[in-house]
């Protein structure tokens, strides 16, 4: 034996068991913390309106939710700022919409690169304020929240090639209102922000009660890129302040990402007005794995669909159809995949699965693991020592549900997998279409005629083959039925921006 050999074996030897799995084989990860400092905490957060930061009587903290400590004081909106913020909106809309498409495409470009350049301060500030790891913030957040400033950015100045040749000459339909929620609040500001603002809309942003830290951050990267005062204004606020731009006269669209009971809200509030309305609501994803599929791959699909970002995703892959000739296969293979996840301090890179985002998140995804087993499902999940504050949930799955169960058709939200069974296609069909949701779906098999056949027959706006939750700024989103209605992303994107659309 080498000398390299009796190292390696001595490692082998005296390496401690991994926490989620009894064998020894599993290596063990020493902690990676990337440094908080980075992100720059302020104390107290303040409004931005008309290109000036502007502070309020009222406030309310947002929270870390590993730790469930106060981050900021976060400025609390009121009717008269929210006024004042689109009359800001309204007057600087003529000079935007009119700048040539060129000059509002280097603006946009700016504002990608330093967001790029500033990439490892957001996605510090994202995990602290969200909760999730600081992985998914640095590869994906981040990263995709810049994409799409760069590709509608692209878009500024080709606008008629955006509606078609009978259509009237493009315009922007006007000010906007645009609300987004918190699971991923800078993502999510960029794909409202990035197509309006290219076709020359200003915009009123209101982010999410829990996170909105890195929408206000960004207005400093709108400052910096030159983008004109009032063309970008960022409220932050609880229900109350989203309810009174979405109600206010002098907005032309309204833009929600979010629940599908405010999206209901919201939906009855515009009927009647003038305003567009562009909504994309909850899901109940369906992610089929035939007996043919690949299933290694197919069980990371399966990981990737349903914890990626602790389940609080609109389109994750919450219900599980597995053909019954391997479901044995695939739930072992799935139940050791499991235990290797780790579970643990957000910051740290090593960390695959970070906390929910909010007490009341929390406790709602308790309450449906209950639900669950009430109903019969049985209840699976590695048994790992979850930290005593913050709000954590193992991954888990549920076993033995049915079509009928409220598990197996309401959004849970959560890292909470729901696992049913299929004989054949057209029965995986039956009950993956047997939802008020219809956003998004997989599908696993190694025919490609299958996939094309599955993926006509299903009724969700995006369909993944042999891959899920992949996404890019050139991709349209969307979803039918309750999932709501409009698109996001691509060239689909624009048009809801568009007066000509």
């Amino acid at each position: 034996m080498t000398e390299s050999q009796e190292s390696l074996s001595t490692v082998k030897a005296g390496r401690p068991k991994h926490p989620f799995a009894e064998a020894p084989t599993h290596w063990d990860y020493a902690p990676s913390l990337e440094d908080r400092s980075l992100a720059r905490l302020e104390s107290r957060t303040r409004l931005f309106i008309d290109g000036q930061w502007r502070d309020t009587r009222r406030r309310f903290p947002t929270i870390d939710p590993s730790t469930e400590e106060t981050l900021a004081e976060v400025a609390l909106a009121g009717p008269k700022d929210v006024d004042d913020a689109v009359t800001a909106a309204r007057r600087a809309l003529p000079k935007w919409a009119g700048l040539p498409g060129g000059k509002r495409a280097k603006l946009l470009f700016a504002v990608a690169r330093i967001l790029q350049e500033r990439s490892r301060e957001f996605a510090v500030l994202e995990t602290l304020d969200n909760g999730k790891p600081i992985r998914e913030s640095r590869d994906f957040d981040v990263v995709m929240a810049a994409q799409h400033f760069f590709y509608y950015a692209g878009w500024a100045d080709k606008l008629d090639y955006a509606v078609s040749r009978a259509a009237k000459a493009p315009a922007p339909i006007g000010v906007c209102g645009q609300i987004i929620p918190w699971n991923f609040p800078l993502l999510m500001a960029a794909w409202k922000l990035a197509p309006a603002l290219a076709v020359g809309c200003t915009c009123i942003l209101k982010p999410a009660e829990t996170t909105p830290l890195t929408a206000i951050r960004l207005c400093e990267i709108f400052q910096e890129a030159g983008i004109p005062p009032g063309v970008v204004n960022v409220v932050t606020g609880a229900g109350k302040t989203g309810q009174t731009i979405v109600q206010h006269p002098d907005i032309d669209k309204i833009a929600f990402t979010g629940s599908t009971e405010v999206g209901k809200e919201i939906q009855r509030s515009v009927a009647g007005t003038r305003k567009r309305l562009s909504l994309e609501l909850g899901g109940k994803a369906a992610h089929i794995i035939f007996e043919d599929a690949p299933l290694d791959e197919a069980v990371e699909g399966i990981v990737q669909g349903i914890w990626f970002n602790q389940g609080q995703v609109c389109c994750a892959g919450s219900r599980l159809f597995v053909q019954e000739s391997v479901e044995h296969r695939v739930l072992e293979l799935l139940d050791a995949r499991m235990r290797t996840i780790r579970v643990g301090n957000p910051l740290d890179k090593n960390t695959d699965l970070g906390a929910l985002n909010s007490r009341e998140q929390f406790e709602k995804v308790q309450q449906w693991l209950a639900i669950g087993e009430e109903e019969g499902a049985t209840r699976r999940a590695p048994e790992i020592a979850l930290p005593s504050k913050g709000y954590w949930c193992a991954p888990t799955l549920l076993e033995h549900v049915t079509p009928t169960m409220r598990v197996a058709q309401e959004e849970i939200f959560g890292p909470v997998l729901a696992v049913l069974t299929f004989r054949t296609p057209d029965e995986a069909i039956a009950k993956a279409n047997n939802s008020l949701y219809g956003l998004s779906a997989g599908v696993w098999t190694d025919k490609g005629s299958k996939v094309f056949d599955t993926i006509r027959r299903l009724r969700a706006g995006v369909v993944w083959g042999n891959c899920y939750n992949r996404f890019d700024a050139s991709s349209p989103f969307g979803g039918y039925k309750e999932s709501g209605f409009g698109r996001e992303g691509g060239l689909h994107g624009l048009h809801p921006y568009l007066a000509s659309s």
